[in-house]
């Protein structure tokens, strides 16, 4: 899998606030993930999130755009 900054990642385990969503925010040998449920932001190694990963999403691009 091609993980990209911006990137909503789904992991097997969910967050004690019951997410299960991650939104990519630095990506090399370390990940830097962002909790979609309640914002706590953690350092994974790309193992671990390689590992783990049940789903990748790419945003929407048409989400942002203003009418």
């Amino acid at each position: 899998m091609i993980y990209e900054v911006g990137d909503i990642v789904k992991l097997k385990k969910p967050h004690p606030c019951g997410s299960q969503e991650w939104e990519i925010l630095r990506v090399g040998a370390d990940f830097r993930l962002k909790c979609t449920g309640c914002g706590h932001m953690i350092m994974v190694t790309r193992k671990l999130v390689e590992k783990n990963t049940k789903g990748l999403r790419k945003p929407d691009p048409t989400a942002n755009r203003e009418a």
